[in-house]
């Protein structure tokens, strides 16, 4: 989802950007279709060279439109990389280690993952973009850097020790996601105490 919204960006921003020479070119033509003898008169009497051309001022609305177009698509960008809400998702408990499958396209899907402190946890990176940016997965504060080879499941293990939020990031740092390392107490089911005293008393 991701992918497509950045290259359908890029796109308009492309068309936007197209039109330029366009305009340029339909505000020539109508210089170079003025009656060529009054020019040719006024070159001559001036000194100039009928070869020459002048400068073209762009109109004031085309160059607000493009202005705000390209603004505007910037503003998408920057909103849907750094403000969008991330999706998370916590870790299921298999044979004692904590595993998530993340699926790298485009970016990463879940970005946010919760486990817990103290436990080993096995992130698998599911590489489909073959965009060279996500042809490695760094996460600096477990000394790890990993090469993702592309439409292979790779599998990172490690262990948190301390209970906070850690970052994972593509090679070039342009992706990245988080890892929420919640403490054991919030993730234990609570108990009632008042269950517990008529438990023991029976």
């Amino acid at each position: 989802m991701k992918r497509a919204f950045f290259i359908a960006s890029l796109a308009g921003l492309g068309t936007l950007l197209g039109d330029i020479p366009g305009v340029i070119s339909r505000d020539m033509s109508r210089t170079i279709a003025a009656p060529e003898h009054s020019t040719h008169i006024e070159n001559q009497m001036n000194g100039h060279s009928t070869g020459q051309f002048q400068r073209i001022q762009q109109p004031l609305a085309n160059r607000v439109a493009i202005t705000l177009g390209g603004l505007g698509l910037i503003g998408l960008e920057l909103w849907w990389f750094l403000f969008s809400q991330p999706t998370s998702q916590r870790a299921t408990t298999t044979a004692g280690i904590q595993e998530v499958t993340i699926t790298v396209d485009g970016g990463y899907e879940p970005s946010e993952v919760v486990v817990q402190v103290g436990q080993p946890v096995r992130l698998k990176f599911n590489r489909q973009d073959p965009s060279s940016c996500l042809e490695e997965i760094r996460l600096p504060d477990f000394q790890i850097a990993q090469a993702l080879p592309l439409h292979q499941v790779t599998a990172i293990e490690f262990t948190p020790t301390q209970p906070g939020t850690y970052t994972f990031t593509c090679g070039m740092n342009m992706f990245r996601g988080t890892i929420k390392v919640s403490p054991t107490a919030l993730l234990q089911p609570s108990v009632n105490p008042a269950s517990t005293a008529s438990k023991a008393s029976a």
